[in-house]
């Protein structure tokens, strides 16, 4: 059986490869290995307790969540789990709650900044952490074990799990972000494109609670409209929407909010790597920043390495997907690392990528220096970067395809010193993705055209 999980949890299209047959199985396979896990834990745990096991379900607003939903409340239900079901949040909401309520796992039901017809299940670690790849080894274990026909061990009568909605789930995350504030957001004008997604009303009453005078768009989810034409895939609504009221800066999430990217007064894109500079002088100054190091991924930009040796910070480079950064962070014990496409991840405030406090504590810096964001985020300079998404390829053979490897060092050789290319199959979409970085942009621009159609010719 090909592996389920990617980079990111299970995804696929609901309901074609992404079944409630599937996200029932899973979650109850979730069940039997997390929540064994815990009751072998000596304290924190509501199954060490003597409990039952205890997990927290959340997910967007994709018209699919409300299947898959039922479908993995069941499972989890029938395992012996009880179940919160918190309904429409961001995934790092659902991994706060799963921390501070004191769950054994938890389960959010989202893809990202996919489009509407995807949908995902990401299963989440106790203590509100993401997976390990050897928990989702052995979820799949679990669970391939099962769809050969080893049957499930069931409880029955009061052994089964039981369900119950929490509403408080939602005031108690926002009290969360602004605990987090080192300073309020009062007389900064603030766009926010929630992406017709989780961060649609979570996102605007935390800023405006904050104290910034607020405008939004994508903030009218119907189920059907998510990352349609809005958030941080598809910025230029949030461009115009920031020239046009005159807005200090604009932020934009993805569909689960777990990212931000940010446009500055003169509808300037700000990227995840220009954020974490940003952040990262700004915990610099605060003695936050452990070890004055940044954990990024290989995907992020040459300038932004340039720059940070500039300012005399260290920056370690993981492998893309936050999780790998989150592996990076506490394995060093740092406190901020994250992705160009905007996942950020505070570990002093949160286990991962949140959107929300990203925003937050960037527009809290402009607030507290009195700079503009374009200021701000002049500290690095972005080197001309291409990305081409090759589809419909045979992602699998990336690294063995003697034809496409030798275009590679070719074109590396091209480059030289100035530039670089990496060629990396997509852990959350049926793509290759083809970056190349050069001084000029054009030279980009061309040496990343020839190498996808070498992707398309060796790998279609």
């Amino acid at each position: 059986m090909a592996r389920l999980f990617g980079t990111d949890g299970v995804r696929g299209v609901a309901n074609a490869d992404l079944t409630a047959e599937l996200a029932l199985g899973l979650s109850v396979a979730a069940a039997h290995v997390l929540a064994r896990i815990a009751e072998a834990a000596p304290s924190g745990s509501s199954a060490g307790a003597g409990a039952r096991p205890k997990a927290v379900v959340g997910r967007d607003p994709r018209a699919s969540g409300e299947f898959l939903e039922a479908a993995v409340v069941a499972g989890l239900a029938s395992a012996g789990v009880d179940v919160l079901r918190v309904g429409v949040l961001p995934t790092p909401a659902v991994a706060h709650l799963t921390a501070v309520l004191g769950a054994d796992l938890g389960v959010m039901l989202s893809a990202s900044h996919n489009p509407m017809p995807d949908n995902g299940i990401k299963f989440i670690a106790r203590g509100g952490h993401k997976l390990s790849d050897e928990l989702e080894d052995a979820i799949e274990e679990v669970y391939a074990r099962h769809a050969h026909g080893e049957p499930w061990t069931r409880p029955t009568g009061a052994g089964v799990g039981r369900i119950t909605d929490h509403a408080e789930g939602f005031d108690t995350y926002v009290a969360h972000l602004l605990g987090v504030l080192p300073n309020r957001l009062d007389g900064l004008k603030v766009v926010i494109d929630g992406a017709h997604g989780a961060a649609a009303r979570v996102s605007p009453t935390a800023f405006a609670t904050a104290g910034a005078e607020i405008v939004t768009i994508g903030d009218d989810p119907t189920g059907l409209n998510i990352n349609d034409g809005y958030g941080s895939t598809h910025l230029d609504k949030l461009r115009a929407a920031v020239l046009e009221h005159g807005a200090d800066l604009g932020v934009a999430h993805d569909g689960d909010a777990d990212r931000c990217l940010a446009v500055d007064a003169d509808g300037n894109e700000v990227d995840g790597d220009q954020i974490l500079a940003v952040l990262a002088l700004a915990m610099r100054e605060a003695g936050t920043l452990r070890e004055d190091t940044v954990v990024a991924t290989v995907m992020s930009n040459l300038g932004f390495k340039l720059a940070l040796e500039r300012e005399g910070l260290t920056l370690i480079q993981a492998a893309v997907g936050d999780r790998y950064v989150l592996e990076e962070l506490k394995r060093g014990g740092f406190a901020l690392g994250g992705e160009q496409s905007g996942h950020v991840i505070a570990l002093d405030h949160a286990t991962t990528g949140d959107g929300t406090l990203t925003g937050l504590l960037l527009a809290a810096r402009v607030a507290a220096t009195g700079r503009t964001l374009a200021e701000l985020a002049g500290v690095m300079e972005r080197l001309p970067q291409v990305l081409v998404n090759v589809p419909d390829v045979d992602r699998s053979r990336v690294a063995t395809c003697a034809e496409l490897q030798h275009a590679v060092r070719e074109a590396e050789a091209e480059l030289g010193a100035t530039g670089r290319v990496l060629l990396r199959p997509s852990g959350t979409e049926p793509l290759v993705r083809v970056m190349v970085e050069a001084a000029d942009i054009d030279q980009a621009r061309a040496v990343a055209g020839r190498l996808a159609d070498v992707v398309k010719s060796t790998l279609g």
